[in-house]
């Protein structure tokens, strides 16, 4: 929760004491001052501006001048007064507070900070200057510093709710999930309508498989969200319920409360380059998902059509796979250290036709450069399953299965088809040649085994209870599941327990460290078991590459149904299924009947080579054809309100 405090308006009486009460030549500026606090700024400006005349060095004059400069707003003048106010009264930390405002707004992220740290040497417990450089510092990605200066507030003021929600959020970024979930709760007591904060404690339970209170929290949540409260933001409501309708209430309720419309950078030109300029936006430029998904695009786009550039967000992670995208990309730019505003004039002086974000509303994403309009086409593409409710993007790609037709109507965007599967494979991995032992990883020499190697939050209660169901119906067999934490193996285990089922029937996997030795061990699987309501992306590809059929449980929602589209691209269009009675049902036929698992198996070996999901130059060549065709609407004066319909069909 990236909260920023406001500028503190200081009261009279503080202004009288810093001012000399009851020396006549000051009384202007306590009148201005009680003027600014009464709402009434544009008299309060005069009275102080013709006070400063008189005193130019006064702190509070000075200061309150700028609170409303800034919020008026009028940055230039702002900026004048607090750079000339913090060398005319350098010992006054609220001006130096107000300087670091100014040049935050303004983009420059390492001179804010240092006024940020110039108040702090003046005011230690300055908790508005502790609060506003944390979330800098958030922003920055030095998250370490951030928690710290988070927690510094909290010893100050142990109920402050700005700084109990960035610290929870960014201990969840440490992996130090109890001591996250003990914070969430503790703000929930203190505000139980604090923005987001259900969807906050929700989603970090399921993160350690907690699901204490999970049935009333979810339905606080979904009625909140009709109700227009920001209850939930869209990423954790998609392992929470797979209602399409809601999805896009979160996503506009977090649009508009974070990304108001800005003044747009570009203003209808038509630029005439000798190729497509396009530019993919993303925090993930590494070893991570949508990079290995990504990889091969990149390498394969034809040059002689499109020039590329990177705009990486992300950490430089010193990977195979970075310097990989590295060299695929006509321009590679690292953007950290730029702020939003400054990489949205970057791309607009690059003059990018077509900019692709594929990061949606995910960690470290950047969503307020496309509220610049820094591009004449923006586009929500692979990063986030869903839409982003946000005006400021176009269109949105994706298949039919992920959003059929009728499912348009919950989507702010324009919804443009690719016409196989949406999600591409990961190109150029290749899977080790041995495999693992059975007693190497940890699983019995005989019995079936059932797979799932998603994320923790993904395992919801109803599709926990259906799998030990299963496992209950076929004797000897066991679910494979990867290993997170202490925390979610011991709720797990205790879940089997109450259950009816051994703990021991549940084996977790360890990491290894090479991603290709991980994939062979989906060999020694028998099927993958889907989570439902968000399924195996990602996860699902990888296992449908080793060979591993994948069962699956299609929704009512975009996260709820890529396993599906991937499922047909793979030629196993049967083990879709629309119901939980149905997944669970042929989730035990399967486990109890050998022969048909294994026709399974080898239709999806013999499938492969000419499946969808393996022809990833055909991919490419597919969304070559929609970033041409939208390029060229573009050209003509609209992409967002065209109604040719080419890419609809």
């Amino acid at each position: 929760m990236a909260a920023t405090d406001t500028l503190e308006e200081r009261p009279q009486a503080e202004a009288q004491a810093v001012a000399g009460a009851g020396v006549d030549p000051r009384e202007r500026l306590i009148q201005g001052i009680t003027l600014q606090n009464a709402g009434r700024m544009d008299e309060a400006k005069a009275l102080l501006q013709a006070y400063l005349l008189d005193h130019p060095a006064d702190p509070a004059g000075l200061y309150s001048l700028a609170v409303i400069l800034l919020k008026q707003p009028d940055m230039p003048a702002a900026r004048a007064l607090l750079d000339r106010g913090v060398q005319l009264v350098p010992g006054y930390a609220p001006l130096w507070f107000a300087h670091a405002t100014a040049l935050q707004g303004a983009g420059e992220r390492d001179a804010a900070l240092a006024s940020y740290d110039r108040a702090l040497a003046l005011q230690a417990d300055y908790t508005e200057v502790l609060i506003n450089s944390g979330v800098l510092l958030r922003e920055m990605l030095r998250h370490a510093e951030a928690l710290d200066r988070f927690q510094r507030v909290l010893a100050i003021k142990p109920e402050h709710e700005t700084a109990l929600a960035n610290c929870a959020v960014l201990l969840t970024d440490f992996k130090r999930s109890e001591e996250a979930t003990a914070m969430f709760e503790r703000l929930l007591t203190l505000n139980p309508d604090y923005d987001y904060g259900p969807g906050m404690l929700l989603y970090e339970r399921l993160h350690r498989c907690d699901w204490t209170g999970f049935d009333a929290l979810r339905s606080q949540i979904v009625e909140g969200l009709r109700q227009g409260k920001r209850t939930c933001k869209s990423l954790a409501l998609m392992a929470i319920t797979d209602d399409a309708a809601d999805h896009q209430r979160a996503a506009q309720l977090f649009s508009r409360q974070r990304y108001p419309t800005r003044e747009p950078l570009w203003r209808g030109e038509r630029y005439r380059h000798d190729r497509i300029r396009i530019a993919y936006v993303s925090p993930d430029l590494r070893e991570h998902p949508v990079g290995h998904l990504m990889a091969g695009v990149f390498e394969r786009h034809d040059r002689r059509r499109f020039e590329t550039i990177a705009i990486s967000l992300g950490t430089d992670d010193g990977s195979r796979l970075r310097a990989r995208m590295q060299g695929s990309f006509d321009r590679f730019i690292d953007a950290r250290p730029f702020s939003a505003p400054q990489i949205a004039r970057l791309m607009r002086a690059l003059e990018v036709d077509i900019a692709i974000d594929l990061a949606g509303y995910t960690a470290d994403s950047r969503n307020e450069i496309f509220s610049e309009r820094p591009a004449p086409v923006h586009v929500n593409f692979l990063g986030y399953p869903g839409t982003l409710g946000n005006p400021h993007i176009d269109v949105i790609v994706a298949d039919r299965h992920v959003i059929p037709p009728e499912h348009q109507t919950h989507c702010d965007e324009r919804v443009v088809y690719l016409p196989d599967n949406y999600l591409p494979a990961a190109a150029g991995l290749e899977i080790a040649e041995r495999t693992p032992t059975r007693a190497e990883c940890g699983l019995p020499e005989t019995g079936v085994v059932f797979c799932s190697f998603n994320h923790d939050y993904k395992i919801s209660p109803p599709m926990f209870a259906t799998w030990m169901r299963v496992l209950a119906a076929t004797p000897g067999s066991v679910l494979w599941l990867m290993s997170r934490s202490a925390a979610s193996q011991h709720n797990l285990r205790a879940a089997a327990q109450a259950a009816g089922i051994a703990p021991d029937r549940l084996v977790f996997a360890q990491r290894v460290p090479r991603v290709e030795d991980h994939l062979a061990r989906y060999r020694q699987a028998d099927l993958f078991l889907d989570t439902h309501p968000y399924n195996a992306h990602t996860t699902a590809s990888d296992a449908l590459l080793a060979g591993l059929p994948v069962l699956t449980y299609s929704g009512q929602s975009f996260p709820s149904r890529v396993a599906g589209s991937l499922l047909h691209a793979a030629g196993l269009p049967e083990l879709v299924t629309h119901s939980v009675a149905d997944y669970e049902a042929l989730a035990i036929r399967l486990g109890q009947q050998p022969a048909e698992l294994a026709a399974c198996k080898r239709k999806l070996a013999e499938a492969r080579p000419g499946s969808a999901l393996l022809d990833i130059d055909g991919y490419t060549r597919n969304l070559e054809a929609i970033w041409i065709a939208l390029w060229r609407e573009s050209q003509l004066g609209g992409v967002r309100d065209a109604m040719s319909g080419a890419l609809r069909r």
